[in-house]
């Protein structure tokens, strides 16, 4: 199974959204979930977000019936050469038993193992990280997701039940 998990905040709130699916080419979730809790209000902070998020991925991940096998992350797996982002550090807390995919929708620079990948018409490409899977082999199961444009199908209905919390 394949979870996409996408994290919105609020005022001292958080509110994970997570998205199943059995297969990179599907357009319809198994299931949705949606989890809140409470966080401190804290500034983003560019390559260390990880710090007020990766809580959040692991109580959804804990209140799923089964482990994944794939975990799709909004953002960076790896930021640059031995410098880890959100999806490695979860890729760690999972005991390295989970894969992790990164799709980040700007680049980052020194992020330099990211594959760009355009879908659709569009001409602004995600980019995609992984650890625990080959990062091209990531990158080819992103390209083939459901959906026209940019962002995939999932990964859109992830993101706006995050946003509607």
């Amino acid at each position: 199974m394949i979870v996409a998990l996408d994290v919105d905040y609020r005022p001292n709130l958080a509110v994970t959204a997570c998205v199943g699916f059995a297969d990179w080419s599907e357009g319809v979730a198994l299931f949705e979930q949606v989890s809140r809790r409470p966080v401190e209000a804290a500034a983003y902070e560019p390559g260390a977000f990880y710090r007020r998020e990766l809580p959040c991925l692991l109580d959804a991940i804990g209140g799923l019936a089964s482990r994944p096998s794939v975990v799709v992350v909004d953002g960076y797996v790896w930021l640059g050469p031995e410098r880890p982002g959100l999806g490695a550090r979860l890729h760690a807390a999972l005991n390295g038993d989970v894969a992790v995919v990164g799709i980040a929708k700007g680049p980052f620079r020194g992020a330099t193992t990211a594959i760009e990948v355009l879908r659709g018409r569009s001409r602004q490409p995600l980019y995609v990280t992984a650890e625990g899977v080959d990062c091209g082999v990531a990158a080819d199961a992103v390209r083939a997701m459901h959906g026209p444009h940019r962002m995939p199908t999932l990964l859109k209905r992830v993101d706006r039940l995050a946003r509607d919390g």
